[in-house]
């Protein structure tokens, strides 16, 4: 009731009795006016409706004729499409395949740039590339290995055939440079490059090679060597300075003991140098290799060194000095031993010959000095004291024991030399002795007898190695002594 009278209250604005008559007929007109409306507004959505009717009609339409032709259009590429299908499928197969291939030809088959490699040491020098290639030449070489397991037995004979003859061109290649590397090292003081280092580790696994190579290096640093001790024994070092050797071969024992320094610095030298060129390699006997090669590089300077000590030694300089220069070639020979090894080398057996050379006319001078004491044996003196020829002949020991005592050899060697100069020298003189004093009175003898034995100890006890020759002294002292008593008794 109150919506109908509020809807009533918008026309129905004033009560009179004219509005109450038309009151039916206005709410009449207002539901017609109203109705109009409403139809007018759904005559435009009818519209819009048939429009959109019309373009679901024309859409349709087309989507049929579509369908049509594709139905059309698959039915005549249905084969088309199968062979497409296939295609795709065969061309995964074989990008499979290319793949598979690229890792097979890049794990068994070289580069172009590593061929190129290869191709270019043949005009041009070794760098460590060239090492890199040749490792990946052998790595393929065993690897391929695992081919001739399966049932890729051609491809892996094949590849085989090839990288060993790739190895064996590169190891020739390698070779000859390594061998015109070698040949150039003929100054002084070489320098050993890393990359010849490297080339002589390589060529481990070619004994020939490698032996080779070593023989070209030990030609060429033998003639340095010997160049070298010619240079310092008549032209000196650079500039004059250190003065040639041949300018102190008036003095015998510097003469021998600079050629000798020499000869030690230079085969350390030369030690120094192989162990740069062999410091990669660690297989077993590189030792002896390193000693052999040593030795051929110094056997070079063995026959001037020879002539110009046998030439010192024949002078016979005297017995000291003879015993000097004995002792100082067995130092050396001792020190240079440490270098090249105990083995027969022929600088060690040249410095064996002049020692034992040098010791066998020591002996000799020794010998000859004694029997002219018994050729001339003198009186003993008024006052029955020691005789010129004994104090000479003292004092020659004495020097001699002296040398013997400030030299470097090694102790049980000294300790033998030192026996056998004392029997050389103490004996004749001790029969000197005896001889000279046989024409005196018992008492006379006895006292001329113990003043020479005294004055024999009072030398020997100032040097090592003489106790027993004090002790057998000391007794012939008391056996002089008692039948002195007894005579005066």
């Amino acid at each position: 009731m109150l919506e109908a009278l509020k809807a009533l209250s918008v026309f129905f604005v004033e009560n009179s009795l004219r509005t109450r008559r038309n009151l039916r007929g206005d709410m009449e007109h207002r539901s017609l006016a109203i109705n109009e409306e409403f139809v007018h507004i759904f005559k435009q959505v009818k519209e819009e409706l048939e429009s959109i009717n019309e373009d679901v009609k024309f859409m349709s339409d087309c989507c049929q004729q579509m369908t049509n032709h594709l139905k059309a259009t698959k039915e005549q590429t249905q084969d088309l499409i199968e062979k497409t299908t296939k295609l795709q499928a065969e061309n995964q197969r074989l990008e499979l395949k290319a793949q598979i291939a690229d890792a097979f030809i890049a794990e068994f088959q070289l580069s172009p740039e590593e061929m190129n490699v290869l191709r270019s040491t043949r005009d041009g020098p070794v760098t460590e590339d060239f090492f890199k290639v040749l490792g990946r030449v052998k790595q393929i070489h065993n690897d391929v290995k695992i081919l001739l397991r399966t049932n890729q037995q051609r491809s892996g004979l094949e590849i085989m055939e090839q990288m060993a003859l790739l190895q064996e061109t590169a190891y020739e290649q390698l070779y000859r440079w390594a061998q015109g590397e070698c040949r150039t090292l003929t100054q002084e003081s070489c320098d050993i490059s890393p990359v010849l280092a490297q080339a002589m580790e390589a060529l481990q696994d070619r004994a020939v090679l490698y032996k080779y190579t070593l023989d070209e290096f030990a030609t060429a640093r033998r003639s340095a060597v010997v160049r070298g001790f010619i240079d310092a024994l008549t032209r000196g070092g650079p500039g004059g300075t250190p003065r040639p050797i041949e300018m102190h071969s008036h003095d015998p024992l510097r003469y021998v003991g600079d050629m000798l320094a020499w000869l030690h610095q230079a085969t350390a030298s030369e030690k120094e140098h192989l162990e740069a060129l062999l410091k990669h390699i660690t297989t077993e006997g590189v030792e002896k290799n390193m000693q052999e090669v040593i030795g051929h590089i110094t056997e070079g300077v063995c026959r001037p060194l020879k002539v110009r000590i046998e030439q010192v030694i024949v002078a016979e300089p005297g017995a000291v000095l003879l015993y000097k220069i004995s002792n100082l070639l067995k130092f050396y020979h001792h020190t240079i031993s440490n270098i090249v090894g105990n083995t027969a080398a022929m600088l060690l057996t040249t410095m064996e010959e002049m020692h034992d050379l040098s010791k066998k006319i020591f002996f000799n001078s020794l010998s000859l000095h004694a029997s002219k004491l018994m050729d001339k044996v003198e009186l003993p003196p008024a006052d029955l004291g020691p005789s010129s020829a004994l104090t000479q002949t003292l004092a020659l020991l004495r020097e001699v024991l002296a040398s013997h005592d400030s030299c470097v050899i090694p102790l049980d060697t000294r300790q033998a030399d030192f026996g056998q100069v004392l029997s050389c020298v103490l004996d004749p003189l001790l029969q000197m002795c005896t001889v000279s004093a046989s024409n005196l009175g018992s008492a006379d003898m006895a006292t001329f007898m113990v003043n020479s034995l005294h004055m024999m100890k009072t030398t020997l006890a100032l040097f090592e190695f003489t106790d027993k020759r004090l002790e057998m002294l000391q007794y012939q002292v008391n056996v002089q002594s008692t039948s002195q008593c007894f005579l005066c008794y």
